[in-house]
């Protein structure tokens, strides 16, 4: 494979893509903005890797509760 066929290959990914308009957290788009220029490009990258399950939600509904040890009886500090 040359530069030119690279080339192309870039080219052709380029115009695969669809521009959408989505609404976000203006503080979350500033925290992109800290990381890169392109917002485009991260939120493509995160939206594979959710697709593909490889970020573990990590939220209320998916956290299993801790259970709290409760002393043996005859061991409680009153």
């Amino acid at each position: 494979m040359n530069m030119k066929d690279k080339a192309t290959d870039a080219e052709q990914r380029l115009t695969d893509k669809v521009e959408i308009a989505i609404r976000l957290d203006s503080e979350l788009l500033e925290q992109i903005h800290h990381l890169t220029n392109d917002p485009s490009k991260v939120i493509e990258v995160a939206i594979r890797q959710w697709l593909r399950g490889e970020i573990p939600r990590d939220d209320e509904l998916t956290r299993t509760p801790r259970r709290t040890q409760v002393p043996p009886r005859g061991e409680w500090n009153d």
